[in-house]
Parts: structure tokens; C-alpha cells; sequence
């Protein structure tokens, strides 16, 4: 089976390393930057090789979260999206896209892992990385 790929968007080293860790065992590969500027660099590239994003909000200096996900969108109109912030959720509504996730830091690595599977199913993303049944 192909694995499905994502852009991991973190900008803390110890979070970004145990995300990837348990998105790989769960059977993504994930493509990981450290800010937002690297992860918009990542989507100019070819965006529509990742299935889905999850992206910090608050990334330092330049882009924000809010940035890699509105420029994803652009590039792909159905793009999978996961916000994880520690204090940026009451900002989702308005600057969020529709049919995102907002998980709240700190969270529980399984929390992220389903919610990018879900969005993923539900677009039907998950389509064009995997094998025909």
C-alpha cells in the first residue's frame, strides 16, 4: 500500500518529532518544516502530494498557520487541514477555512491522528495515495 503524505508544519523540534513518530506508525509519511515560509516553499513545489496539512498556528517569524492554510487551499481546493495551537483557538472561526479541525494543545498524538484520517475519508483524499480495493 502507498502511504499517504502530509506537511507537517511545527515549529517546535520535541512536538514535530513525536507527531512524526506517530503519524508514521500510523501509516502516513510526513513531510516536516519548521516554519511557514518552508511549509509554503513545500506547497509551491507540488501541493497536491499531500493528502492532508497540519500546521502550528504560530510558526515565529513570517507566515503564520493561518497562511500555510489558506495558500493550501488555494492550490487545492479540498485540502485536508488541521490547526494545533495552544491559544490561537478562538481565532478558527474567522480565520480558519471551512472544514478545518482545530485541535488544542496539549493534546493526545491519537487526537491528531484522527482527526487528519477523518478529514482525509471525507474529502476522499485518501483515494489518490492508495491502491484501487
Amino acid at each position: 500500500m502507498t502511504s499517504i503524505a502530509l506537511l507537517l508544519v511545527e515549529d517546535e523540534t520535541l512536538i514535530a518529532l513525536d507527531l512524526e513518530d506517530a503519524l508514521t506508525h500510523a501509516g502516513f509519511e510526513c513531510v516536516v518544516t519548521s516554519s511557514g515560509q518552508k511549509a509554503l516553499d513545500e506547497l509551491e513545489k507540488d501541493a497536491s502530494r499531500f493528502k492532508g496539512v497540519l500546521t502550528d498556528i504560530r510558526l515565529g517569524q513570517g507566515p503564520s498557520g493561518w497562511d500555510v492554510g489558506q495558500r493550501a487551499r488555494e492550490l487545492v481546493a479540498e485540502m485536508p487541514l488541521v490547526y494545533m495551537s495552544g491559544d490561537s483557538s478562538g481565532e478558527w472561526a474567522s480565520k480558519g477555512v471551512p472544514n478545518s479541525l482545530m485541535i488544542q494543545k496539549p493534546y493526545a498524538l491519537t487526537q491528531v491522528i484522527t482527526a487528519i484520517s477523518q478529514l482525509i475519508t471525507a474529502a476522499g483524499m485518501s483515494k489518490a495515495g492508495a491502491p484501487p480495493a
